[in-house]
């Protein structure tokens, strides 16, 4: 089908990501239930030192366990933290370079202006390690990424 159209339209579609349509299981988890209890993880975003950074840079979790990131801007510029796969941040890194005003709606994202406060709730249910980035263009080349480490 993704031929047929492309032959008809002349040109290459893009294929969502996964865990961008919600249809496919994410790698690192799911959105998780704000009625049920979870481990608050708070996490501050801002410039430092001449560069960019989170506070932690590093976070453990255990499998099936879930968490509420209290996430607070207290930089002086817009921020955001997506968490992912390294790959799937890098790949994305990218895809915002071409497009730095991309809005993002997935629920493992969110962007904050200086001074706001929100919070994420999510469920990590594999183990490994995965990545946490502000994608905006020279962000996490800045030095804004950290870890997520489940066991």
């Amino acid at each position: 089908m993704l031929a047929v159209l492309t032959a008809l339209l002349g040109t290459q579609l893009a294929v969502a990501a996964p865990g961008h349509t919600g249809a496919e299981p994410l790698a690192y988890g799911e959105p998780g239930d704000p009625a049920q209890p979870a481990r608050l993880i708070p996490i501050t975003m801002k410039e430092a030192g001449g560069g960019m950074a989170f506070f932690p840079n590093q976070i453990k979790i255990r499998v099936g366990e879930q968490v509420k990131f209290k996430i607070r801007n207290g930089g002086e510029l817009e921020h955001e933290m997506v968490f992912a796969t390294l790959e799937e941040n890098i790949a994305h890194g990218a895809e915002m370079a071409k497009n730095p005003d991309m809005e993002h709606d997935d629920p493992n994202a969110v962007r904050l202006q200086p001074g706001e406060v929100t919070e994420v709730v999510w469920r990590f249910t594999s183990a490994g390690e995965f990545d946490f980035s502000c994608l905006i263009p020279g962000h996490r080349e800045g030095g804004m990424f950290g870890s997520i480490i489940v066991q």
